[in-house]
């Protein structure tokens, strides 16, 4: 099954779908339509001219571009040289009687023991090595044999796809080093360096003996296939992290925290990124081969980023994850369901590269951050509070309320996300000048376009900040969301509208990841923006200004003198609470205030749904004087129309009786959902058994039904579903498994429950194995 994604340009549905992602319509296709199928060729040639000998068969037209890390095409056992006549060797023939990768040892050396893969791993310019042994002693001198690397279905010196190291008598250049470190008996021990630039991918090895008549190889053997990865420890590679605290955080550490909520009542939940599980790095692969990424540009960190970027959603080229905004997941996976990356990788890969259902922006991220760390590229997921999406780009969030002071969802087509999550990538930009190297925005979340194709990014952080917005890729859509202004608009029942405020601070609230070895966030604010209204801040947006984006052109609004502000208390879903309005009157004059105050339920996505609420409030404000109103809001009247993540948007229209003036200010309230418990009996041990509990219990007065339960834990258990049909009120379900820890330290056991009446259920439970 494919997903035909029904798009609607510039219109955005009222069940919270980005523009242009609004419905899933599923399609059926004859399987064989999904994906080409991988097949792997070896040619035979027995006499070939040397310089024909790539790729070992004739060449129709156009030389093809290899898009395939899984196609191969290997060359002959013998490669025989034209026009040679057989003659007496002037030595015994040495002939290959096993090739040994090393793995064990050379992983240790890579950082990349972790990975669950009996295979070598293998970091650029890094050596290797490699044990090769021969029917007799190996004589340097008088021997000529090459190690041969290659990689797709067309190897090519001149591509990066085919490298030759040779050892022994004669000498090639190549950009692949390789050196004999020892001989004992007829075993030689070769060191083989990949260059700092080379492909990332699986390579394939053969070793060729080279004699007068032409060359011996070994046959293929898939026991001799490596990998080769980004390298962080290695200042020659683009990605390189000079502080080791810094490449356990961003690359090694495999289950992260995610924070979601709102700016002043943050929430979170981890996430497993598994990028060292079983599978997923073949996977990871096959989403490039998926996407035809020609291996040509797979050296290029660069481009793995922003091609990563657009295979991460289905939108346009049946990438991983279906995303999907509508509330409606009976056919898939709910987001909020979701614990981790592995099982979403694995089951794109075991089931044709079929995209995976369903995503919204927090399941693109960590499952691109995945991707990201374990192809070797530091990686961190970022959450913007307050992100606006910004669908014309000219800095301007417009919120259109009706004569009540209620949202008019048909005429209010922009919108700011309560939260919205990306990633960051660490790297150095040769295209860019050298200060906007460093931490680069990602995003691969289907919003808009970039060159055709649903993706954003990379775009230096640094550029962002400084308003440098010329530079690829997409740093003017990033900047939008940081640094729109909210435009309030009143409009009448002829269609007239007006500007009432503007708020030039709403946007971009705060900005924060996971801190380094710790379970606590990281303020990176500053990193993206000036604070509000300081010089640098107006040197940034006249940079922007003479880079495109329109200018602030807003007439003079006539200022109020007040302020207003909404507070609200961290609430339980089902509670009754109550808001508080602070009204703060900044003038010497006693003055009058009316103000409405309407409530709706509201996706994260800043798209409105019901309206459950319309209270008016008066109050008259002394000089110099700040002034409250209590405004009570009942669960009877919330709780028949939540929609997911259970977020409540309050705006408030005020009206200075006195002179005209008009003010505005909204604020969403997240509710916070029942707890999940996470408890183990017995003292984790490597080896072990240890039971997990997991326990849940309805507080509601209403039955949850088709109820999902996850857990998981990287280096403790491969994820686990348990579907219940249904809880009822003040019913409790208690889930056990045992598990058995493979490897010390600290590790992390994930939990969720999820059900269409109940999303955001979530606990973890860190334990340390001795």
């Amino acid at each position: 099954m494919v997903w035909n994604m029904l798009l609607s340009s510039r219109i955005r549905n009222e069940n919270g779908a980005p523009h242009g992602h609004i419905c899933l319509e599923p399609l059926r296709r004859p399987s064989t339509l999904l994906r080409p199928q991988t097949s792997r060729h070896l040619v035979y040639i027995m006499s070939l001219p040397s310089y024909l000998a790539w790729p070992w068969g004739p060449q129709r037209g156009r030389i093809p571009i290899d898009k395939s890390n899984s196609d191969e095409t290997n060359p002959p056992d013998f490669e025989a040289f034209e026009g040679v006549t057989p003659r007496a060797p002037a030595t015994s023939p040495l002939s290959v009687l096993g090739v040994d990768m090393r793995a064990i040892d050379n992983n240790k050396a890579h950082n990349t023991s972790k990975y669950k893969n009996t295979s070598l791993i293998a970091r650029r310019n890094k050596e290797f090595i490699m044990i090769i042994r021969f029917d007799r002693p190996f004589s340097s001198q008088q021997d000529n044999v090459q190690v041969e690397f290659l990689i797709g279905s067309s190897p090519d010196e001149n591509k990066g796809t085919y490298m030759i190291v040779s050892i022994g008598r004669e000498k090639r250049d190549s950009r692949w080093k390789g050196r004999i470190i020892g001989t004992q008996g007829n075993e030689v021990t070769v060191g083989v360096t990949p260059d700092a630039g080379c492909i990332i991918g699986r390579f394939r090895t053969f070793v060729a003996v080279v004699t007068d008549l032409g060359k011996q190889r070994t046959q293929r053997n898939p026991d001799t296939d490596f990998y080769v990865l980004f390298n962080p420890w290695d200042p020659a590679d683009q990605v390189y992290m000079s502080r080791d605290t810094d490449r356990q955080e961003y690359l090694m550490n495999e289950v992260g925290i995610i924070y979601n909520g709102e700016f002043n009542n943050i929430t979170s939940r981890s996430w497993n990124y598994g990028q060292f599980e079983k599978g997923v790095l073949d996977a990871c692969l096959l989403v490039l081969d998926a996407g035809k990424v020609p291996l040509l540009y797979r050296g290029s960190a660069t481009e793995i980023v922003r091609q990563g970027s657009a295979l991460m959603n289905s939108q346009d080229d049946d990438g991983v994850l279906v995303g999907n905004w509508s509330g409606d997941y009976s056919i898939g996976t709910a987001p909020t369901a979701w614990t981790g990356s592995p099982e979403i990788l694995l089951k794109y890969a075991k089931e044709g590269c079929v995209p995976v259902c369903f995503a919204q922006c927090w399941v693109f991220a960590g499952t691109l951050n995945t991707f990201l760390r374990c192809l070797g590229i530091p990686a961190r997921v970022i959450t913007n509070y307050c992100s606006a999406h910004d669908n014309t780009g000219n800095l301007k969030t417009d919120i259109v309320l009706d004569e009540e002071g209620r949202v008019n969802k048909g005429r209010t087509r922009d919108s700011v996300w309560n939260y919205h999550c990306w990633n960051e990538v660490y790297m150095r930009r040769p295209d860019l000048p050298e200060k906007y190297s460093g931490w680069q925005v990602v995003d691969c979340t289907p919003q808009e376009t970039s060159d055709g194709l649903y993706r954003c990014g990379p775009t230096s952080v640094s550029a962002i900040r400084d308003g440098e917005l010329s530079y690829p890729f997409d740093a003017r859509f990033v900047f939008a969301e940081l640094n729109s202004d909210v435009i309030y608009h009143q409009s009448d029942k002829y269609g007239n509208s007006k500007v009432i405020y503007v708020d030039t601070a709403y946007v971009g609230k705060l900005i924060i990841t996971k801190m380094a070895n710790s379970s606590n966030y990281e303020d990176i604010t500053s990193n993206y923006k000036y604070p509000e209204g300081s010089e640098k801040d107006r040197q940034t947006m006249q940079m922007a200004e003479r880079r495109g984006v329109p200018t602030r052109d807003y007439f003079p609004l006539s200022e109020a003198g007040v302020d207003i502000e909404l507070q609200a208390d961290t609430i339980k879903m089902g509670d009754n609470f109550k808001l508080t309005l602070n009204i703060k009157n900044q003038t010497s004059q006693s003055c009058t205030l009316s103000a409405t105050i309407s409530g709706c339920v509201v996706y994260y996505t800043g798209v409105t749904s019901t309206t459950f609420k319309l209270e008016n409030k008066s109050a008259k404000l002394d000089p110099w004087n700040t002034t409250r109103l209590l405004i009570d809001v009942q669960a009877v009247d919330y709780m028949p129309y939540l929609v997911e993540q259970s977020n409540l948007l309050f705006v408030v229209y005020g009206r200075i009786e006195e002179t005209g003036v008009a003010l505005s200010t909204m604020r969403v309230v997240t509710l916070r959902p029942p707890e999940l418990t996470i408890k183990v009996n017995g003292t984790p041990r490597v080896g072990r058994d240890l039971m997990v509990i997991v326990s849940f219990r309805n507080p509601y007065n209403f039955i949850l039904k088709n109820v999902q339960l996850r857990l998981e834990g990287p280096g403790l258990i491969m994820t686990k579903v348990k579907t219940y049909e249904q809880i009822v009120p003040g019913g409790s379900v208690q889930y056990t498994d045992t598990i058995t820890p493979q490897s010390p330290g600290k590790k992390v056991l994930i939990a969720c429950l999820d059900c269409a009446a109940l999303r955001q259920v979530t606990n973890q439970l860190e334990i340390i194995v001795q």
